[in-house]
């Protein structure tokens, strides 16, 4: 079998996704996500110019070495761009593999380890009562584990605080929106939003919350420490993630659990983390960190220092995505949990899967490959908008993180 021709195709469904579609000389085709929140030209451009030609004449079953070729043999290694790009090629050829075989991906992984995902939805509100009541409904839905985000007292907008009941979408079309921020704001408030969400709920339901990289580490330090009494499933991303030391120092004074690298792309960004044994839970995602192979790579270096896994699953990620990492998760040792924010009714038409929610979990249908499919006659009826992520700046004006 050879690979004869591969393109990308750019979509915008209620916000934008970029797939890679590989097509063989045997009629066998698998499709991969290629999609990078608020710079998805910059990877077709990558895909288009620099990848697909290299692939025409390939073997597709060969995965292992067409994944060192695209790494090893672009001399420019890592960063989000071209982990992407590797990482649609990577699914796209899991998927063929699996098709070829007549089995779902997860077998050929190495078959399921358990027999359902366990998923944390996104509850958030204006206020600390709107979050609560939030919180209920998904506890109603079946969720187990619900991350809670909140307005906060003072602040005109928040992190996690989206436009939907069910799913979250920061991205706007346009040029990227401008938001306020105020630690000191933040850190007076949260501890109170997870007192009231305890008192409400009872020790029962996992909840996480995510800071977005807006603390220096000794303000974290401080978060993870005050939110003890409330038993958090983890605290995601408390500080920017470039600066892997800073995860001493949160541990040194916290032992509330800790998730970071959702932004990470090889395991290098992760190794010192991982081995030092800094933080609970890794959030490497199957299109950030080049794909299953790649991935698979970095669980089982986490799995030695007993750091479990715990997938970034925005609605930046398609379905493409979401269908790998869900057939990832169900094989991989060391899972810890997956985030699951629901795509629109127009997204999912676009890209039909067999997986799907029951009892505060995701499960995999026995679909060959990955199970995820690309309507192409559909998604060309939703042509690409340029949107980007909003931008944080301090009361002062001066650029934060977002």
């Amino acid at each position: 079998m050879k690979i004869t021709a591969a393109k990308v195709i750019v979509c915008s469904p209620g916000r934008n996704f970029v797939t890679l579609k590989i097509l063989t000389d045997q009629g066998v085709t698998g499709i991969g996500d290629a999609t990078l929140n608020g710079r998805e030209l910059a990877v077709v451009a990558y895909l288009e110019e620099h990848v697909i030609p290299c692939l025409i004449g390939r073997d597709p079953a060969r995965i292992e070495d067409t994944w060192q070729f695209l790494y090893r043999g672009a001399y420019w290694r890592r960063g989000p761009v071209t982990m992407s790009a590797i990482a649609a090629v990577d699914t796209a050829l899991w998927d063929i593999k699996g098709k070829v075989a007549g089995m779902p991906l997860v077998d050929l992984l190495g078959g399921r380890s358990r027999d359902g995902v366990l998923v944390y939805g996104h509850a958030n509100g204006a206020d600390l009562a709107q979050t609560v009541d939030a919180v209920g409904r998904y506890i109603e839905l079946g969720y187990k584990a619900i991350r809670a985000q909140s307005g906060v007292p003072g602040l005109a907008e928040a992190y996690g605080v989206g436009r939907g009941k069910l799913f979250y979408e920061p991205a706007g079309v346009g040029l990227p929106a401008e938001t306020v921020w105020d630690t000191r704001k933040y850190l007076n408030f949260v501890p109170s939003l997870f007192e009231a969400l305890r008192a409400a709920y009872g020790p029962g339901p996992h909840l996480l919350h995510d800071v977005h990289h807006r603390l220096t580490p000794i303000e974290a330090a401080g978060l993870g420490k005050a939110l003890e009494p409330y038993s958090l499933f983890w605290l995601e991303d408390a500080t920017p993630a470039e600066n892997q030391e800073a995860f001493r120092l949160i541990r040194q004074h916290t032992t509330t659990p800790l998730a970071v690298g959702e932004i990470f792309n090889s395991i290098w960004d992760a190794k010192d983390l991982i081995a030092e044994q800094l933080i609970d839970y890794i959030r490497m995602t199957v299109v950030r960190a080049g794909g299953i192979t790649h991935l698979r790579r970095v669980a089982d270096f986490a799995a030695l220092y007993g750091v479990r896994t715990g997938s970034h699953g925005a609605t930046d990620l398609s379905p493409v995505t979401m269908g790998a990492a869900l057939h990832f998760d169900s094989w991989v040792p060391n899972f810890g949990i997956q985030e699951y924010m629901r795509h629109s009714e127009e997204t999912d038409a676009v890209f039909p899967h067999d997986y799907h929610f029951e009892d505060g979990a995701l499960h995999v249908g026995d679909t060959p490959g990955h199970g995820v499919e690309i309507d192409e006659a559909l998604a060309a009826k939703y042509p690409y908008q340029r949107a980007y992520l909003p931008v944080a700046r301090l009361e002062d004006g001066t650029m934060w993180n977002w």
